[in-house]
């Protein structure tokens, strides 16, 4: 089974684009690309990768002005960046870690320390977001207390629904399939009936349904996508 993290190249060298890919794919990530900073942006902020390969020269825009402007933007501040470049000079390793850049790995790279770099991020920031509450409007999850209160008044859920919204609140804006949330929510080796995954988010919806107040359906915001799965979402279906 794949983790089926995502991972964003940005570089306008096709053949260093194909041979990342490939690697990541070996690897056990899935992979988009961009050629631009323009490109980039649009696919991080529409896609939420979970982290960039971004190539320090690019047309219409360098790459540490565009992970200087990711940082920035309360969006995209806490996705993993790491730097592609030939620069070599420390001067241009300070400046990237400066802006907020994670890693920095120097072309000529070889794929399988590329990919040994990504996990390690990975592995760090996972570790430094597992214990953060998340909040997506007046709904927030905290996994230090494992609460979940809404307009700070407390959902009542059980432990599996908790889970369920644990996964979907910190991957939004992604469809998974219903084997996927099984192997995440119930671990890879339990069998479970055909429409189990159904029941516990029909009941995650109901439980944040009886929570909410007029204004935003926060149970609309788990969504059914047909012949797919669900995704959490905050924009319309």
């Amino acid at each position: 089974m794949t983790n089926e993290q995502t991972i964003l190249i940005v570089d306008d060298e096709a053949a260093i684009r194909d041979m990342i890919g490939i690697a990541l794919d070996t690897a056990g990530f899935s992979s988009m690309t961009a050629e631009t900073a323009l490109e980039a942006h649009v696919n991080i902020v529409d896609r939420k990768p979970d982290l960039v390969l971004l190539d320090w020269m690019l047309p219409g825009g360098s790459g540490i002005e565009l992970a200087r402007r990711l940082k920035r933007e309360e969006l995209t501040a806490d996705i993993p960046i790491i730097m592609l470049t030939a620069k070599t000079s420390e001067d241009n390793k300070v400046q990237g870690l400066d802006v907020g850049v994670d890693d920095y790995v120097t072309k000529p790279f070889s794929p399988r320390e590329l990919v040994a770099r990504i996990k390690a991020v990975l592995r760090r920031s996972t570790g430094n977001l597992r214990d953060k509450p998340i909040r997506v409007f007046d709904l927030e999850l905290d996994p230090a207390s494992h609460r979940v209160t809404l307009n700070d008044h407390a959902v009542d859920m059980g432990p599996t629904e908790y889970r369920l919204l644990n996964f979907f609140m910190t991957h939004p804006e992604k469809v998974f399939s219903r084997d996927h949330i099984q192997d995440q929510v119930w671990g890879a080796n339990v069998y479970l009936e055909e429409r189990t995954v159904d029941v516990h988010i029909g009941r995650l919806r109901k439980a944040l349904t009886s929570a909410s107040g007029p204004g935003i359906n926060y149970s609309g915001l788990i969504q059914t996508v047909r012949g797919a799965g669900y995704r959490f979402s905050t924009r319309a279906d």
